[in-house]
């Protein structure tokens, strides 16, 4: 929970969700592949826009490879697929393999965020302003894809970042399929819905996860389907209808939301440390609460998401005043 502190990756409202990706060299393809270029109408950095769909260093169904590349294995409405994304110049290649190959390469300019408008951001306060100009390449990824990003976030409930990364990893390993194509060694696609709810309990307890975040995920799951159709609703309504679901509430919702919309204005509340960076970063105050971060927030009004995004990444945060939060193991019990 207290990542942001610490050099390493995690999720969007701990570091503003960033990956490094090395610069591509030349490959060669182990397989056939499903191919599709895509250039961008202006700064892309592949690790700011692609960053937060990473569940941690050791994520299943996320690598950044020394090639350059950027590998996903994605559950798709046409079944599951491999999706590896280099950039070559001004250009992106696209590359997939899987029943789902046909799927995500449509939906690839979605991915590297054609639908996010930049432009609509006017910073307030200059360090927003400087952070703009020094990651020009931000996007908001648009995944199309709701459970992928719901049952993540619902592991990531009231749990450090670590214990909730752990989970993910181990129930993707062990439920999972490998992911198609020549992905990297141990990348795997995530389990069906159906498979989610055969999971026995013995398992999750396996993996750290508490009875109420098992059973938030098995009630999701056993509503698949019309949870899926909220890509197709306007951020808002969506998250609404995520809601529904009995411990799915608006930090869930919108941490959901962020990657499958790209939904600019969903400001995650609820979270332990986001109050405290963005009222230290644009008012010098450290102890700010929901209520004092959306009246910060207010003048980005429509783009709230990003503005905390850029306050992130600007690297402005607070000085730690705490130890860590323990890690808990519930398995061991």
């Amino acid at each position: 929970m207290a990542g942001r502190f610490a050099p390493r990756p995690t999720r969007t409202t701990v570091r503003g969700g960033h990956v490094a990706v090395p610069a591509a060299v030349p490959r060669q393809a182990a397989a056939p592949a499903q191919v599709r270029t895509y250039v961008p109408d202006g700064p892309l950095d592949l690790g700011l826009v692609l960053g937060p769909l990473r569940r941690g260093p050791g994520d299943p169904t996320f690598r950044a490879t020394p090639d350059g590349a950027v590998w996903r294995a994605s559950l798709t409405p046409a079944g599951p697929g491999t999706l590896r994304v280099t950039r070559q110049g001004e250009r992106i290649r696209g590359e997939a393999w899987g029943p789902g190959a046909e799927w995500l390469l449509e939906t690839l300019p979605e991915l590297l965020g054609a639908q996010d408008d930049p432009s609509a951001f006017v910073p307030k306060h200059r360090l927003l302003a400087l952070t703009r100009h020094r990651r020009p390449g931000l996007r908001l990824t648009r995944t199309g894809l709701v459970l992928e990003s719901l049952i993540p976030s619902i592991l990531e409930q009231k749990v450090t970042t670590t214990e909730a990364y752990r989970a993910w990893r181990l129930l993707v390993r062990k439920y999972g399929q490998p992911a198609p194509g020549p992905a990297p060694e141990r990348m795997s696609v995530m389990p069906a819905p159906r498979t989610w709810a055969l999971i026995p309990s013995w398992e999750w307890h396996r993996a750290g996860v508490d009875d109420k975040r098992a059973s938030t995920i098995l009630r999701a799951v056993r509503v698949a389907a019309r949870l899926e159709e909220a890509v197709g609703m306007p951020p808002e309504a969506a998250q609404k209808r995520l809601e529904l679901v009995p411990g799915v509430g608006p930090w869930t919702s919108a941490e959901t939301v962020q990657r499958s919309h790209g939904a600019a204005d969903a400001v995650t509340v609820g979270d332990l440390h986001l109050p405290g960076i963005v009222g230290w970063a644009l008012a010098g105050d450290r102890y700010a609460d929901d209520a004092v971060m959306l009246e910060l927030l207010e003048p980005y009004a429509g783009q709230r998401h990003r503005a905390a995004r850029l306050i992130l990444l600007s690297g402005r945060v607070p000085e730690r005043r705490a130890p860590r939060m323990p890690l808990g193991n519930i398995g061991r019990l």
